[in-house]
């Protein structure tokens, strides 16, 4: 069988990474496993289906492609780098957005169908967060908000959805927007500890956006 058709299984598509594919698996199998689905013999078909295509995406790569990466060192050098000169300041890279990974189970006392149309709905987010289309993404988590009101992870999509599209806002310079956004995430989900740490460095980070003009005029 095509490699292709087992990529599609795992909802990633052809070529992805070995990371990629193992994440996968592990959320699909925890979504299909016959301990969470007692019974269920279309989540038990959709469990090995799973199986099966995560053991032939391994089975076909090299074995260098399954070993994770020794961190790279710094090559030490023997004098200290030259300050750069002041009248050329670097240009600093906005930080990037805390890695705050989506997981997914089963919704709590839902159907098959609300199983599948959760499935459908992580990987649409998670293209969504790539593609950085994030009034998209808050449209579509508010919708399964609305559709499972009792899922807690569902939740955390929500606050984790608005802190992705608030800093994205902050490094463009809406700051407004941007902590508004901000805001709603740590109101969605006040409880996620990794969320308060990332809001908090945000907000720090805001407030310094905010006061650089002002300390520039004076």
């Amino acid at each position: 069988m095509a490699l292709a058709h087992y990529y599609r299984i795992l909802g990633l598509r052809t070529g992805a990474s070995f990371g990629d594919v193992k994440l996968a698996y592990r959320n699909l199998a925890r979504l299909y496993h016959p301990d969470v689905n007692p019974g269920d013999q279309l989540a038990k078909e959709k469990f090995i289906q799973v199986t099966q295509a995560y053991q032939a995406l391994v089975n076909s790569l090299p074995p260098e492609a399954l070993k994770t990466p020794p961190a790279a060192r710094a090559p030490q050098a023997a004098t200290p780098p030259a300050s750069p000169p002041l009248s050329h300041p670097q240009t600093v890279s906005p930080p990037p957005a805390e890695t705050l990974e989506l997981t997914i189970s089963p919704t709590p006392g839902g159907s098959a169908a609300d199983q599948q149309l959760k499935v459908n709905s992580f990987k649409q987010l998670r293209e969504l967060f790539r593609g950085q289309r994030f009034p998209r993404a808050v449209a579509l988590v508010e919708g399964l908000v609305q559709r499972f009101p009792e899922d807690s992870e569902i939740s955390q999509w929500h606050a984790i959805t608005y802190y992705r599209w608030g800093h994205e806002l902050l490094n463009t310079g809406n700051y407004q927007k941007a902590e508004a956004c901000l805001k709603k995430a740590r109101r969605v989900d006040p409880q996620n500890r990794s969320l308060r740490q990332a809001l908090h460095r945000d907000f720090q980070r805001l407030e310094q956006l905010r006061q650089r003009p002002m300390a520039q005029a004076q």
